[in-house]
């Protein structure tokens, strides 16, 4: 399966920002895109929530 990643559209052209990839759950550091971490769709969705009550 191939993962499309998307960076926030907040995010500068720096490598600086998290990256979500199309499979829910999949997230990674831009400056290390070779490490990703895999979350449950309900926890990432809750950690979204959180930021953007912020």
């Amino acid at each position: 399966m191939t993962v499309r990643w998307k960076k926030s559209s907040r995010s500068s052209d720096s490598s600086d920002c998290v990256e979500v990839g199309s499979h829910l759950g999949a997230v990674r550091d831009s400056k290390n895109p070779a490490v990703v971490l895999a979350v449950g769709p309900t926890r990432l969705r809750a950690f979204v929530q959180a930021l953007k009550t912020r």
